[in-house]
């Protein structure tokens, strides 16, 4: 049985990473950060109680400032297959927090590495990377792009990435990074403009609120589906040899667009509900992504399945289901 061990297991992409590999017949380890109250509802439908006999679902407390802890973790395991998906992923966020942000997101992926190096060499191992790191470089982004990086998140990811490469040029480790674009989902967090959209337009439509504060409504992004693009991930570390991939639908869409496509799905119009809030408005903007995903197509033989629209209106049908109850 391939064995995998998934940081951010509770996150949108875990638990979707979670679920496909349990389908493929994986045993999965998950690390999770311990809290006082539990965070882990995206787990629902493939959690499985400690004291089932034959369960093939294990989590470990851990945190990814701790390189102890994971080496621990790593030690036990002896995973095949090892994603990194922990990160303070939030960009907004990264302003407020930005030493954080670098510790989690850009140092947690070294300190794996090196655990990697040192007690497990054969494990194959996937970077999370984001188009964010492209920051204000022109349309379309590929692997060779030049990386200009405009918020502390988008930095931590930057160090991430190249550390990433390094330590399979240096020590030879099978290890891969995925360059995604903005994948989202039913699952994306609350304080996700996606998410944050997809709710307001829930809750507009059924009377509980009349308007919907957002920021800057023209900036551009390739908007896929989180179950895609997971499949992507496990198809990098199932390749011959270990590479970088951009993984995108090359579609791009202003904010106003997801809007558009949001509210017309419920019969309601985005100027009559939309209000823009500064608080909203990044210290350096990102203006426009859209991914170059060639190489994962011809390489790979990945391509997405779930359209913009399909996304859009899943996402809302998704938080009108939740008011329902």
């Amino acid at each position: 049985m391939t064995t995998a061990l998934i940081t951010g297991i509770t996150g949108q992409d875990g638990s979707h990473l979670a679920e496909l590999l349990l389908g493929k017949g994986y045993e999965v380890h998950g690390v999770v950060r311990r809290s006082s109250t539990l965070n882990r509802n995206r787990l629902d439908s493939i959690y499985q109680d400690s004291e089932s006999k034959h369960r093939n679902l294990h989590l470990h407390y851990g945190d990814m400032s701790d390189a102890l802890n994971i080496e621990r973790v790593i030690s036990e395991t002896n995973p095949d297959e090892i994603y990194n998906l922990a990160a303070q992923s939030h960009v907004a966020v990264s302003f407020e927090v930005p030493e954080y942000t670098f510790d989690v997101t850009g140092a947690g992926a070294i300190r794996i590495l090196e655990a990697i190096r040192q007690r497990s060499p054969e494990s194959r191992f996937y970077q999370a990377s984001s188009s964010e790191m492209f920051g204000s470089t022109p349309a379309p982004q590929n692997e060779e792009t030049t990386l200009h990086p405009r918020s502390p998140y988008a930095v931590a990811k930057v160090a991430a990435h190249h550390a990433t490469i390094n330590y399979r040029e240096a020590y030879g480790l099978f290890a891969c990074s995925g360059i995604l674009f903005n994948h989202e989902g039913e699952r994306r967090g609350e304080n996700f403009v996606t998410r944050k959209i997809a709710r307001g337009v829930a809750a507009i439509k059924a009377g509980k609120q009349e308007h919907l504060m957002l920021g800057n409504l023209d900036a551009k992004r390739d908007w896929g589906h989180a179950e895609d693009y997971v499949k992507a991930m496990w198809m990098m570390l199932q390749a011959d040899e270990a590479d970088d991939y951009v993984i995108a639908t090359g579609e791009s869409h202003t904010v106003r667009e997801f809007c558009d496509v949001a509210f017309e799905h419920v019969g309601l119009r985005t100027d009559d509900h939309v209000r823009i809030d500064e608080r909203f408005i990044r210290p350096s903007e990102v203006d426009d992504l859209r991914g170059d995903a060639t190489k994962a197509h011809t390489k790979l033989g990945w391509k997405p399945e779930v359209t913009f629209s399909e996304l859009v209106t899943r996402m809302v049908d998704a938080e009108i289901k939740l008011l329902e109850g």
